[in-house]
């Protein structure tokens, strides 16, 4: 006897990024306006529609768009409203574009937000200082277990957080800073969305238990060389993109079973 399949992750993805751009613009401001995120989120949308007719397929799926267009509202920050759909046709292009052997080389949002702020002055990364609520960190946490859960991805969050916090304390400890110093750089909620619903994305991850270990610490390591010895601020993301073809290798070496969503997938669906 073989128990329930668990459900689509990517609608827990949808509920969790909602609420917190819904929490954004009722409770906390960190930063999302209602235009841009319209804007981000109609435009992932339409190129998916666009992509998806100019392609030949027969289905339409627009939830990994829109998840897309979510995580766009909430880390990117432009001065024009046409970066914002932008942003939004370079990350739904690159799924259609940008993939090897049935999986995409780079997160789409990742690669959106790091192709802008190479290509753009006006374009930046939300700070993601919500506060030190105790709450709202708690909420945020729960809602990307639930994702990760359903998404059987939790161990990759699990060894990037620990890994870009064991570095920011080890530093810390190297330099002789207090101890307040790496805490209040953990609590920062782009970092929480990074680490729960970009690096853990199960289509631009490796297949394996060591393999997703090995991609988190080498991201993790990354970023920190890259924003401490650097001075590169959005060092995770630059990381993320400049890692993520390693993935291919990783797959090689650590062969193991391939993600799939709970759902069948209908012939044609690009997901």
């Amino acid at each position: 006897m073989t128990g329930r399949p668990l459900p689509d992750a990517r609608y827990f993805q949808i509920a969790a990024l909602g609420c917190l751009l819904a929490i954004n613009f009722i409770l906390i401001d960190f930063g999302a306006r209602p235009l841009p995120s319209a804007i981000a989120i109609g435009s992932a949308l339409l190129t998916q529609l666009v992509c998806s007719r100019i392609a030949g397929l027969p289905h339409l799926d627009l939830r990994s768009p829109l998840i897309s267009g979510l995580s766009l509202s909430l880390l990117l920050r432009a001065d024009a409203l046409w970066l914002y759909a932008a942003a939004a046709v370079i990350a739904i292009g690159s799924k259609f574009v940008l993939r090897f052997d049935g999986k995409h080389i780079w997160n789409p949002a990742g690669l959106a937000i790091v192709v802008l702020l190479l290509a753009s002055n006006g374009v930046w990364i939300s700070p993601g200082q919500w506060g030190a609520e105790v709450w709202f960190a708690a909420l945020t946490g729960f809602l990307a277990i639930l994702v990760l859960g359903a998404a059987r991805r939790a161990d990759i969050a699990i060894f990037f957080f620990g890994s870009h916090a064991a570095l920011l304390l080890a530093r810390a400890w190297w330099l002789g800073d207090p101890l307040a110093i790496p805490l209040h750089q953990l609590q920062s909620g782009s970092l929480l969305i990074f680490t729960f619903f970009m690096i853990s994305d199960p289509r631009t991850t490796p297949d394996s238990a060591l393999g997703r270990f090995l991609f988190a610490f080498a991201v993790a390591l990354l970023a920190h060389y890259m924003a401490f010895f650097m001075q590169m601020r959005p060092a995770l993301y630059f990381a993320l993109i400049i890692i993520s073809p390693a993935t291919i290798l990783i797959d090689r070496l650590l062969p193991a079973k391939r993600f799939t969503w709970a759902d069948p997938v209908p012939q044609g669906v690009l997901r």
